[in-house]
């Protein structure tokens, strides 16, 4: 074979990888406005005048709305930070509405690596747990001295038994729990590095389990700060 062969050939080689890798980006852009839109219409069906308000934030997507006369906020994160792991996908969940306590509350999970969707590394105290939470939970908050409803808590925790819930935040603006949506697809991550997490959607039951399990706690909460006032 001669060395203008040779070129040659790799010339049209490395034109169609270009093109296959060009086609590959569209496609995953396409996948990808696809599940956003398919991920609206989810919301949509509990929180019927969600809106996306996002800000840019890569593999960031956030939608606010109101739900029973309540201002909420449905996000989804694709967290890459994790070593070790494989990217997840999470599902936070919010009702933004003022909560009777002192300061920052945040209970996780099993926590291991930092976290893209959590400020809870950097809490500085960590809380006694009173009986009734998991095990597996370490709980922070910003202040020191500062005391917390935990036997209210405690018996608001019944998502946290299925192992998908990872942190319950409260703080005097609101509730928050986050939820793991999926995995990143072992082979596609370990060959291309690419987080995709296949048809993995956004149940509206689950939005609506999550947003009543942060509803009623906030509620308990605060019916007790009025109780003791």
């Amino acid at each position: 074979m001669s060395e203008v062969t040779s070129a040659w050939l790799a010339g049209v080689l490395a034109l169609a990888l270009v093109v296959h890798i060009a086609w590959l980006a569209r496609a995953s852009r396409n996948r990808a406005s696809a599940a956003l839109a398919a991920d609206t219409v989810s919301i949509r069906t509990i929180v019927t005048d969600a809106v996306d308000v996002s800000d840019g934030t890569a593999g960031v997507i956030t939608w606010a709305g109101s739900w029973t006369g309540q201002r909420v906020q449905i996000r989804t994160i694709v967290d890459t930070l994790a070593t070790r792991k494989l990217p997840a996908r999470w599902l936070s969940v919010s009702i933004t509405e003022p909560v009777a306590v002192p300061a920052t509350f945040d209970m996780m999970m099993r926590p291991g690596s930092p976290t893209t969707f959590s400020n809870f590394d950097h809490l500085d105290h960590t809380l006694p747990k009173v009986a009734g939470f998991p095990a597996e939970a370490v709980l922070r908050t910003d202040r020191k001295g500062v005391s917390f409803p935990q036997d209210i808590i405690a018996g608001h925790l019944e998502l946290f038994a299925e192992g998908r819930a990872k942190e319950l935040l409260i703080t005097p603006k609101g509730v928050r729990i986050v939820w793991l949506l999926a995995e990143a697809e072992r082979a596609r991550y370990g060959v291309f590095r690419q987080a995709e997490f296949g048809a993995t959607g956004i149940d509206p039951n689950l939005i609506a389990r999550l947003l009543t399990a942060a509803s009623a706690l906030r509620d308990a909460i605060n019916q007790s700060e009025r109780q003791a006032a």
